[in-house]
C-alpha cells in the first residue's frame, strides 16, 4: 500500500445492518488520490442514471485523502459526496474541517460508504478498526450540540481522540439544503448531504483511534513541510499577522464591498453601505471572545463568539464566517451583526447550510415585496428586507417546516417556481450563489456557471487573483484569459479536495508544494503537471456523471439578472457578467461540446 493511507474502506448497509471492510484499490488512488476523487470513483462504479436523492441506493460517501491526519499544514479535512443531491439533482459534494477526518483515518479507514435505509434511527461508531451500528431512536430530534455531547458521554471514548459527524433536525426533516456537522461547529455545507443522511435514518458517526499512517519518505516530508510552513507563515493572508488569523474570513467583507461586489437584497445591489457594521473588524471589536482552528492548522481562522445581551443573545457559538455574514446579513438587507451571529448559531444547531438559507430568505423577501407571495401565507412574518427578527425567525421555521418554513425548505429555485417567479431565484443548477457578485468579477461568474455542483465559489477559487492579486493580479472586469484561469483553478481545487487539505493553503502554496508533500507522503512520482492531470480527470468524471443526469450547456448559465441588469450603484456601477461571451472558449479548452466531454477527452483522461 502507498504511504499515507489506511488501506481500507468501511461499507455500511443500513438496511441489513452489515458492516464490511473492503481493501482500497491502489490503482484508484494513483488516478484519483483520495477525498473527492476517491468518493466520485466509488459512486461512479455503482452509478444509476435514474437515481433519486432519497433512494436507498443513493450512496453517502465520507472520504479522507493521503494528507488527512498527516503531519502537513491544514490536514484536518475530509470530503462528503452523494450520488445525487436533493437540492441540485447533480452529484452532491461538500467539504469540512475540524478533526473528524483525521480520526476516521486514525480509526483505521480511508473512507466510509453508506447505503440503504435503516428501519429505525441509528448511529455508527468506528473505534480503532471496529465498527458498530447502534439503534438510538431517543437521539432522533436532538440538535447538533445536544447529540454530540450525548454520544461523547454515552460511548465513553477519550473526547480528545474522538470526533462526531451528525445531522440536526433539518437533516431529519429532509430539508433540501441540510448539511452534515462535525465537532459541533464545522460544516460540510452545500448540496443537501444532511438530508440524504437523514433519509437513511443515520443520525451520527463517531470516530476514534490512534492508528497513525506512515509516510513513504519521512525525511523528504519534513523538508517539504518546512518549506510549506515558511510560505504560509510569511504570507500576508495566512500568516500570524495575516487577515485570516486576525479577523477570520470576515476580513473580506470590507474588501469585497469596496470593490462593489458585496451583494445585497437578493443581488439587486452589489454594494452594502452598512458593510462595516458586519465586518471582520467589527466582529473582533464586539462579539469575539477567542479564535480556533482545525486539526493541524497553522492559520487558525475560526472565531469564537458571544452575544452577551439583547434579543439575539447567544452564550457561546463559533463564527460567523464571511459567506454567512453576507447570506444572512447584506443579502437579506440586514445590517445587525448580533442577528447574524444568532441566525448562524441556529443554522449550526439545526444543521442548515447558511448560504442556501440566506439566499432562500432573500428570494422570499423579494417575492413578498414584489407582491408575489400573499401576506396570509406568511402567518404573521414581516418578511421584508432589513427585518432582522424575521430573518432569524425563518431559520427554525425552515428546520421544522413550520408555517411558511415549509416553503423556505424548498430552496430558492423551487420556492420561486411555486410562486411563478423563477427570475427571483439567484442560483445556478438550483444552488444559491455565494458572497461575490459576478458582474464586476468576470472569472468568478464563469466559475459559478460551469461549476459541477452549482453556484459555488470554491469549486474553482478565482477570487484571490481577481480581488487580492494572489498569486498575481488579474483585472476582475476583463474576460481576457478568464476561461483558461477558471479551468486551471477548478482542476487545482479538485486536487486540493482530493488531497484533502484546506483551500486556504492556496493563498501561500502552489502545485510544486502540493506535489512535493504528496510524493513524500505516498511515494508516488508526482510533479505539477501530473497532479493537474489528476485534477482534470476528477473534474471530468464528475461532469460526465452530471451529463448522465441530463445536465448540459443549458444549466451552465447565470441568473438572468446578472447578465442583463447592471450593478446599480457603488464602485462597480454599470457592470454586468459576460459569461455568455466566455462559455464557448471555456468548452473548447476543456474538450467539451455544449457542456459534455468528448469521447476523445474521456479516453485521454482514462475515464471508462
Amino acid at each position: 500500500m502507498l504511504g499515507g493511507y489506511a488501506g481500507k474502506i468501511l461499507d455500511v448497509n443500513l438496511e441489513t445492518g452489515e458492516l464490511k471492510d473492503k481493501t482500497l484499490d491502489e490503482g484508484i488512488l494513483r488516478m484519483y488520490l483520495g477525498g473527492k476523487g476517491l468518493g466520485l470513483k466509488l459512486i461512479y462504479d455503482e452509478f444509476r442514471d435514474d437515481m433519486q436523492p432519497f433512494d436507498p441506493d443513493n450512496l453517502l460517501v465520507f472520504a479522507t485523502g493521503p494528507a488527512t491526519g498527516a503531519r502537513v499544514p491544514t490536514s484536518g479535512r475530509y470530503h462528503i459526496l452523494t450520488s445525487k443531491s436533493p437540492l441540485t439533482g447533480a452529484v452532491g459534494s461538500g467539504n469540512s474541517g475540524g478533526k473528524w477526518g483525521p480520526y476516521l483515518k486514525f480509526a483505521g479507514y480511508d473512507a466510509v460508504v453508506v447505503r440503504g435505509i435503516s428501519e429505525k434511527p441509528v448511529y455508527l461508531t468506528i473505534i480503532n478498526g471496529k465498527a458498530e451500528l447502534v439503534e438510538a431512536p431517543d437521539i432522533w430530534g436532538m440538535t447538533v450540540t445536544a447529540v454530540t455531547q450525548e454520544l461523547l458521554d454515552r460511548v465513553g471514548t477519550d473526547p480528545k481522540k474522538t470526533s462526531i459527524a451528525c445531522i440536526g433536525p433539518a437533516g431529519e426533516n429532509l430539508i433540501s439544503f441540510a448539511c452534515i456537522m462535525n465537532d459541533e461547529y464545522r460544516t460540510a455545507g452545500r448540496t443537501g448531504s444532511g438530508a440524504v443522511m437523514g433519509s437513511k435514518k443515520l443520525k451520527a458517526i463517531l470516530v476514534s483511534g490512534n492508528q497513525r499512517q506512515k509516510s513513504a519518505n519521512p525525511e523528504m516530508l519534513v523538508e517539504k513541510v518546512t518549506e510549506s510552513m515558511s510560505l504560509i507563515r510569511e504570507n500576508p493572508v495566512t500568516g500570524p499577522k495575516g487577515g485570516l488569523h486576525v479577523y477570520g474570513t470576515a476580513v473580506l467583507v470590507n474588501i469585497v464591498n469596496a470593490h462593489g461586489a458585496y451583494s445585497s437584497r437578493n443581488f439587486q445591489q452589489s454594494y452594502f453601505p452598512e458593510a462595516d457594521e458586519q465586518s471582520g473588524e467589527r466582529l473582533t471589536a464586539t462579539y469575539l471572545v477567542g479564535t480556533t482552528g482545525c486539526w493541524g492548522c497553522p492559520i487558525v481562522c475560526g472565531r469564537k463568539s458571544v452575544v452577551p445581551e439583547g434579543p439575539f443573545n447567544v452564550k457561546y457559538t463559533e463564527g460567523p464566517e464571511y459567506e454567512t455574514i453576507f447570506a444572512l446579513g447584506s443579502n437579506c438587507g440586514v445590517k445587525e451583526l448580533d442577528a447574524v451571529v444568532k441566525a448562524n448559531h441556529f443554522c449550526n444547531e439545526f444543521g442548515i447550510d447558511t448560504i442556501s438559507m440566506g439566499g432562500t430568505i432573500a428570494c422570499a423577501m423579494e417575492l413578498v415585496e414584489k407582491g408575489k407571495i400573499p401576506e396570509e401565507r406568511l402567518l404573521g412574518l414581516n418578511l421584508r428586507f432589513g427585518d432582522a427578527g424575521a430573518m432569524v425567525e425563518c431559520i427554525w421555521r425552515t428546520a421544522y417546516k413550520a408555517g411558511f418554513g415549509a416553503d423556505l425548505a424548498l430552496g430558492s429555485r423551487k420556492l420561486a417556481e411555486k410562486y411563478h417567479s423563477p427570475e427571483y431565484a439567484i442560483n445556478v443548477k438550483g444552488m444559491e450563489l455565494p458572497a461575490y457578485d459576478p458582474r464586476p468579477i468576470q472569472g468568478i461568474g464563469l466559475e459559478y456557471a460551469t461549476s459541477n455542483r452549482g453556484g459555488d465559489h470554491v469549486y474553482g477559487y478565482t477570487i484571490p487573483s481577481e480581488i487580492l492579486g494572489i498569486p498575481e493580479k488579474r483585472d476582475p472586469y476583463s474576460t481576457e484569459g478568464k476561461p483558461e484561469w477558471t479551468i486551471f483553478m477548478q482542476d487545482m481545487v479538485s486536487v486540493i479536495n482530493s488531497t484533502v487539505i484546506c483551500l486556504f493553503t492556496s493563498f501561500a502554496l502552489w502545485l510544486p508544494q502540493y506535489a512535493g508533500m504528496l510524493q513524500a507522503i505516498t511515494g508516488m512520482e508526482l510533479d505539477p503537471d501530473k497532479l493537474l492531470k489528476i485534477g482534470e480527470r476528477i473534474t471530468n468524471l464528475e461532469r460526465m456523471m452530471n451529463n448522465r443526469y441530463g445536465f448540459n450547456r443549458t444549466q451552465d448559465v447565470l441568473p438572468r439578472r446578472l447578465i442583463t441588469e447592471s450593478t446599480p450603484a457603488g464602485p462597480s456601477k454599470g457592470q454586468i457578467s459576460h459569461v455568455p461571451d466566455m462559455i464557448d472558449k471555456y468548452y473548447e479548452l476543456r474538450g467539451w461540446v455544449d457542456g459534455v466531454p468528448t469521447e476523445e477527452k474521456l479516453r485521454e483522461l482514462e475515464i471508462a
